[in-house]
């Protein structure tokens, strides 16, 4: 069982493959010398013609024999490590590699999920494969061989026995795969789908928890679960009767060679040292296959890992685009432009929109309506898109992704923190960026006084910052994207979820930049739109309105009727967020 292109695509690791065989095959060798010197000294005792020349001698190889197995399995661990080390580095680099290739957007083709499987678990069923399984399988063809070969000048009737019998432990195997594979492929599936779950509730378990719907989620993870416990135990099951079904044919195939040897000692034809080389070989016959099927199992769970594997690496990667962007203001234009997630379930339906350079654009509307799907389009995220989509000029296809970056950056209302220091997130934007650049933007986001009764730029940042307050976080991650200076920033929802003092802090930030910057803010909070030189009104994926703050409100449409709703709404917030105040101080 061996997948031609995978070995193709590793073939870096045929060397390897090769030293360890050899270093089993010379292991191998010694073994048999070694029991070899046992016979012939055993016949030497029952023909009474031993010596202390004959002793030492015997002695001398029992050693050098056992030395050189001991080595020569040293080497072979050595060798099977090297590659397996090999395939988890090819592997991950390819995986790797593709995603990079398929861009922002490869979401839309793979899940998350699916690919941290494919690289954690899939990749660690290959290293064994590529360690373990290829180099016994060959090891398990040249033994059988070798002893045939060497036995036959002692018996040629017991080891033809021997050597007929090898073929049924791999046809037994060959029997067991055909039905694996398909149970294996149906395991990867419930496997994959049981990630994506777990995932998904993982993520939103904040949410299940407000709405009391986290139990529901807990029983349909336990059928899902269940589901998989059920396929997980017919695998082991399967593996169980295969493992059963090949030790009988490897124990009866040696014991029928042991009786033919014997058979052979009592007719006269061979000696008793003879007969006693071949009982003490005769495992060897089958051991190497034995153990091949003990990875065969292993080896299946490597394809069908491989399988998936190899449908991500020949996905359709994106037209990669040519054009170059100048480094100064840019100016976006969309026109009619459709989107769609899934087929028949539109959600751009022939949008139009004009961005002109260092202008302040704003898109609003409730949610759902496709503001942050336009922003996915312009960060290349989406390209599934009818209709065109230009920068400068030039389709937004025909930019390269790089350029494409290296020109626009997206703050989101969960733009991401890694683990580190604030210095290592901040210089993600700018790898050469001096510590007066980086307290300069900390400054600008009004975080660099905190900072300073930390650790300063070497304050520790835990996984996604959860160690920082919502507000700190989002400030933090504007200060990177004000040490990025693109000339397009686009603000999607970057101040929901906030304190209304980070809110407002990021506000001014934004209409200081939006003076020397391309800004495309996106919001539901109206309020927050009103000095925008343009705001889209959007509503079911279409431009409903579109002008300036004090058109739109002289238009009585939409727009004005959210503004007032949302204007009555803080209003009445505020009012009794007072009057609880006013009562807690009473109370005190």
């Amino acid at each position: 069982m061996i997948k031609t292109r995978l070995v193709r695509l590793l073939s870096h690791t045929k060397k390897y493959i090769v030293w360890t065989i050899v270093w089993q095959w010379i292991a191998l060798l010694g073994q048999i010398v070694s029991i070899f010197a046992i016979g012939r000294f055993i016949d030497e005792i029952l023909a009474q013609t031993v010596t202390k020349n004959n002793v030492i001698m015997i002695f001398g190889i029992l050693v050098t024999a056992i030395v050189i197995r001991f080595v020569c399995d040293e080497m072979a661990t050595r060798a099977s490590f090297a590659a397996s080390v090999d395939v988890k580095r090819i592997l991950r680099e390819k995986i790797y590699e593709k995603l990079l290739r398929l861009g922002a957007s490869y979401r839309e083709k793979t899940a998350t999920s699916e690919v941290v499987q494919m690289s954690a678990e899939g990749v660690e069923q290959l290293e064994i494969y590529f360690g373990k399984y290829l180099p016994q399988l060959f090891y398990s063809l040249l033994a059988p061989i070798t002893l045939f070969v060497i036995l036959s000048r002692i018996s040629l009737k017991a080891s033809l026995v021997l050597l007929v019998c090898v073929p049924l432990i791999p046809i037994s195997i060959v029997a067991v795969q055909k039905i694996a594979k398909r149970l294996l492929s149906k395991y990867w599936g419930l496997y994959t789908t049981l990630g994506d779950s777990f995932l998904e509730n993982l993520q939103g378990m904040t949410t299940l928890k407000i709405y009391q719907a986290d139990e529901q989620k807990a029983v349909e993870m336990d059928e899902e679960a269940q589901n998989f416990r059920k396929i997980t135990m017919k695998v082991l099951t399967m593996q169980l009767n295969s493992t059963s079904v090949m030790d009988i044919v490897a124990y009866g195939g040696a014991a029928v060679g042991m009786i033919a040897a014997i058979m052979e000692f009592i007719n006269g034809n061979i000696t008793f040292g003879g007969t006693l080389v071949i009982l003490l070989l005769a495992s060897e016959f089958f051991i190497p296959l034995r153990l091949l099927g003990s990875f065969f199992h292993i080896a299946m769970n490597g394809m069908a890992a491989s399988d998936k594997i190899f449908k991500l690496l020949d996905l359709e990667e994106p037209k990669q685009g040519s054009k170059t962007l100048p480094e100064s203001s840019l100016s976006v234009e969309l026109k009619d432009v459709h989107f769609s997630y899934e087929k028949d379930r539109e959600i751009l339906k022939g949008i139009s929109m004009e961005f002109p350079k260092g202008s302040f654009i704003s898109l609003v509307g409730e949610s759902g309506c496709g503001k942050s799907t336009i922003s996915a389009i312009l960060t290349g995220r989406n390209k599934g898109y009818e209709g065109k989509v230009q920068i400068n000029g030039y389709e937004i296809t025909d930019i390269k992704e790089d350029e494409l970056m290296s020109h626009i950056t997206t703050i989101r209302h969960n733009s991401y923190l890694f683990k580190g220091t604030v210095e290592d997130n901040l210089k993600m934007a700018k790898p050469d960026a001096s510590n007066e650049e980086m307290e300069e933007v900390l400054k600008q986001v009004n975080l660099l006084a905190f900072l300073q009764t930390q650790n300063g730029l070497e304050t520790k940042i835990s996984e996604r910052g959860e160690n920082f307050s919502g507000g700190q976080k989002q400030r933090l991650c504007l200060a990177r994207a004000l040490l990025a200076d693109t000339p397009i920033y686009i603000f999607d929802e970057a101040t929901s979820n906030i304190d209304m003092e980070s809110e407002e802090m990021i506000m001014d930030v934004i209409r200081k930049l939006s003076k020397t910057k391309t800004i495309l803010f996106i919001s539901h909070r109206l309020a927050n739109v009103v000095d925008s030189d343009r705001i889209y009104m959007l509503e079911e994926g279409i431009v409903k309105e579109a002008g300036t703050y004090e058109e739109l409100m002289k238009m009585q449409g939409i727009y004005r009727r959210l503004y007032e709703s949302q204007k009555e709404l803080e209003s009445y917030a505020s009012k009794h967020k007072t009057q609880d105040q006013q009562q807690v101080r009473k109370a005190v």
